[in-house]
């Protein structure tokens, strides 16, 4: 009996030199080799699971007879040239593509097939079994009894066959993990550190118009067996997975959610492993996400919780279909997360529809001013074609500019030697955020990123904002809103702008820099670092102390000019520098680290004057060089907020 030779491509984003799991093909081999009527007529070969060179990944897929790859935006470019390979390589291989990318509706998928005739089948939806389908109708090529697939025809004719109901005994689907599917990967691939993708349920309630998840699963949550997934768990333990990335919409919509928290906490306590979890929170349920966190929290599985908000427009998040989703929930768990001491991150997604930019900075404002002082992630929309906003009219409604960029990885090296490049569309100007516009918005979210998240001004800024009522968009804009002249200041401005122009010309999202360890910087991160080897912060703290003092003072504001200029002087002294080797004594008139410090826990303290005097730590890590310091304050220091000094009273006692 001749066997059918399978090959299967996942080509996944690496991140720190660690590398995904292919989950989505190896979740259709398994399911095949439980439901094929014949499965010993069928060999899968080992997934392609990076990126790797063409000819490298035709070489080691020519022998297939059918090649399935799963197909999103940044592996789409990479993976049809391979399929274009294959093809002339060897015509007669059946190239089959299925995964988020594939166009839904059935113009777009039409579109996509006569562009690329390489691909002769796209599975839309759930996989599985159109997959087992193709198989069973591989000899005769008859692919008019295989559902949820579209094709062209021997007339050249476009064919769309009717989806398939979604699954919903999701038993039936057995596990890659505990099939050992991944067993012979790592085998062949020792010196990979692996990602496990995972899933306890399937299903979006949610339907967010920039999302492709609701749309691509909809609404019912159908969930995995529990005991499959502790066994799942217990096979991370034993394979020594240090993160598992939950794909899951909605963790913790299901009360069960939580026992299976427990039961990851409780084997990493046993067996030191997964050490990290990483989810997407539910979005309106606040105690449940607040105790899923929270343990996750104490066991150490999450290096922060992310709150996705968006946007705090009520008009954009009725444009997004989100104004089902509480703002009160967001606000509650981030004082409750910020009490608790557990470190949080919110999303912010900048040119959503119907967001202007005086919504955009006050909304911005109004996080901070309820208790994030960590990091708030300013997204650039992206538009998916699956999703509401791939959808013309919607994007003609809302006045969209669209520029497709390059999709470059935060802090990925400027040499990578793949030639092909994945792309996406960026929205960089609407009818209610046009061009202009969009630029200040995108400089005020790297000026805030700067100032108070990279935290070389968040003490004074917290300060003012305490002791006196200015809110924090007034205070970031003395700094974006061009009034501001002198040197160093003025320098800010312009690059922020000028980054920003580039990004609405087609340019790349991050700023590269062959001389700071070669890779691509944050905006925001690759001016700290330019400020400090320079040595231009002496004269930034000046000329921002300078600002801060001329706007209080033309607006009115009573404040203590003293105390401003002390809490600039303790930030300065904080930031952290390479070939600093001695502890710092500071004597300050005020007990401005002991308010700035209950500040970020949400608590109050109130400000006092008498003589405080105070020990900044500087020994316990002191850097060698400017490489170290970019890779372990500015890229590292980031998750970990670790930009500033320990510091302690030095009269204690």
């Amino acid at each position: 009996m001749k066997r059918v030779t399978v090959g299967l491509v996942q080509i996944n984003n690496s991140f720190s030199n660690q590398n995904y799991f292919p989950y989505s093909v190896g979740l259709l081999q398994v399911f095949a080799q439980k439901h094929l009527k014949e499965p010993e007529r069928f060999e899968f070969s080992l997934p392609l699971f990076k990126r790797i060179p063409v000819d490298e990944a035709t070489a080691k897929l020519q022998d297939a007879e059918v090649v399935a790859f799963s197909a999103y935006v940044w592996n789409i470019r990479l993976s049809l040239e391979i399929a274009r390979q294959l093809k002339l390589l060897k015509p007669e291989t059946l190239i089959v593509f299925g995964g988020p990318h594939i166009p839904e509706k059935s113009s777009m998928a039409e579109d996509f097939l006569r562009s690329n005739r390489q691909v002769d089948l796209v599975c839309h939806g759930e996989g599985e079994r159109p997959f087992v389908s193709i198989l069973e109708n591989l000899e005769a090529r008859d692919w008019s009894p295989v559902p949820s697939v579209s094709y062209l025809d021997g007339a050249n004719t476009f064919i769309r066959n009717i989806i398939a109901e979604r699954t919903e005994e999701l038993e039936s689907i057995p596990s890659p993990y505990l099939e050992g599917l991944f067993d012979p990967l790592m085998e062949n691939n020792p010196a990979e550190d692996w990602i496990a993708l995972w899933e306890t349920n399937r299903g979006c309630p949610f339907s967010c118009s920039y999302c492709d998840w609701g749309s691509a699963t909809q609404s019912r949550v159908y969930s995995f067996d529990l005991a499959r997934l502790h066994a799942e768990i217990d096979w991370f333990s034993r394979k020594n997975i240090e993160f598992v990335y939950c794909c899951d919409a909605n963790f913790g919509i299901l009360k069960r959610d939580l026992e299976i928290v427990n039961y990851m906490a409780a084997n990493k306590k046993q067996y030191g492993y997964p050490k990290a979890f990483s989810v997407q929170n539910t979005k309106n349920s606040t105690d449940r996400t607040y105790r899923i966190q929270k343990d996750m929290a104490d066991a150490g599985l999450n290096k922060g919780v992310t709150l996705s908000l968006q946007s705090l427009n009520p008009k954009t998040l009725r444009a997004i279909n989100r104004e089902n989703i509480s703002l009160k929930t967001f606000h509650e768990l981030q004082r409750e997360f910020t009490r608790n001491g557990i470190e949080t991150y919110t999303d912010i997604i900048l040119g959503l529809p119907e967001e202007t930019y005086p919504s955009f900075v006050d909304g911005v404002s109004t996080v901070i001013e309820n208790g994030q002082h960590n990091r708030i992630q300013f997204n650039n929309l992206v538009v998916l074609d699956n999703a509401e906003m791939g959808d013309a009219e919607y994007q003609k409604k809302y006045g969209f500019v669209i520029r497709e960029t390059k999709i470059i990885n935060l802090h990925g090296s400027l040499t990578d030697s793949d030639d092909i490049y994945e792309t996406q569309k960026l929205v960089v100007g609407t009818n209610t955020m046009p061009g202009n516009d969009w630029v200040r918005a995108r400089v005020f979210g790297w000026m805030t990123a700067l100032l108070h998240f990279d935290k070389i001004l968040q003490i004074p800024l917290i300060i003012a904002h305490k002791n006196c009522p200015v809110r924090f968009r007034e205070m970031i804009g003395i700094f974006t809103d061009g009034a501001v002249t002198s040197p160093v200041l003025s320098e800010l401005h312009q690059f922020f702008t000028e980054r920003a122009l580039a990004i609405q010309q087609g340019g790349a999202e991050y700023t590269e820099s062959a001389e700071w360890l070669n890779i691509w910087w944050p905006t925001d991160e690759y001016i700290l670092i330019k400020l400090c080897t320079g040595g231009r912060l002496d004269a930034f703290y000046e000329e921002a102390a300078e600002a801060l003092l001329s706007f209080l003072r033309n607006r009115g504001t009573e404040f203590s000019e003293e105390l401003l200029k002390e809490a600039v002087t303790l930030n300065h002294r904080l930031i952290k520098m390479p070939f600093q080797c001695q502890d710092l004594q500071v004597r300050l008139t005020h007990n401005i680290w002991e308010v700035y410090q209950a500040a970020l826990k949400g608590v109050s303290v109130p400000l006092e004057k008498g003589i405080y005097d105070y020990r900044i730590d500087r020994t316990t890590l002191a850097w060698t060089s400017w490489d170290d310091w970019c890779r372990e304050v500015i890229w590292y220091g980031n998750k970990k907020g670790a930009y500033l000094y320990l510091c302690s009273r030095a009269d204690q006692g």
